[in-house]
């Protein structure tokens, strides 16, 4: 079984949207999330599909489900704390639906709609070639690294570097098993799962995604994303 974890549980303080979390904010009547989910749904090889939510907003999101006929959804969990709680909860409903053993997970930010099939199907092929995928895409600006006085000390040459992005792809049994390892040890901040699979030993398979995979965050992120769609749109209507 392939599943798509969609962990939504932000409340976008970056957007500067004081009543509507980001994963919520409309572009032509249809909600962020729902652009996501879009993706998973009409992917033929996604078997199901959990997300976990802002518990507040689950009635809200239920609904929405059902106005654009996404039919993949299994369920709808509340969020947690932070990112890792959020993506715990989510993976803890996968492993109640099905098998931990066989199963893949691909782990997926639901501000990041411009997911597209290519990725999610790499993703699956390097989680049963390797036991995992990270999502990447090179980096296209100068990478910097400074100190704590602002002083530059080093120059990374940029082909040397990529951009971690989402889905970020495994087997469920090894995911949920470092998720709780994480809790026992009472590490509760990782940034990401890749990091956290990183920390403890895991090998990490990349899988070259679009440029355009880009995670909503920010007003500026907000108006990329209706500049992506309208051109996307407008390359259909041409043919």
């Amino acid at each position: 079984m392939n599943i798509a974890m969609i962990f939504a549980g932000g409340t976008g303080r970056r957007m500067q949207s004081t009543t509507v979390p980001k994963q919520f904010l409309e572009l032509y009547n249809k909600p962020i999330i729902i652009y996501t989910l879009e993706q998973f749904e009409n992917n033929d090889n996604i078997d199901g599909i959990v997300v976990s939510c802002l518990e507040s907003w689950i009635p809200k999101l239920k609904k929405m489900i059902d106005r654009f006929h996404i039919t993949k959804v299994k369920d709808v969990v509340p969020g947690g704390a932070n990112g890792q709680e959020s993506i715990y909860n989510g993976l803890k409903k996968v492993s109640e639906l099905y098998p931990q053993e066989d199963t893949v997970v691909l782990i997926h930010d639901g501000v990041r709609p411009l997911i597209d099939q290519a990725t999610i199907d790499g993703n699956i092929e390097s989680v049963k070639a390797h036991g995992n995928a990270i999502t990447i895409t090179p980096a296209i600006e100068t990478i910097i690294q400074e100190d704590e006085n602002h002083l530059v000390n080093r120059i990374i040459d940029r082909k040397e570097c990529q951009l971690a992005r989402a889905p970020q792809s495994f087997y469920l049994k090894d995911i949920i098993a470092m998720h709780e390892k994480a809790i026992d040890e009472n590490i509760h901040d990782f940034i990401d799962s890749a990091t956290m699979m990183k920390h403890y030993g895991y090998d990490l398979y990349t899988v070259i995604g679009p440029v355009n995979n880009i995670k909503i965050t920010t007003p500026i992120d907000f108006y990329i994303f209706k500049a992506l769609l309208d051109a996307e749109n407008s390359m259909q209507a041409m043919g």
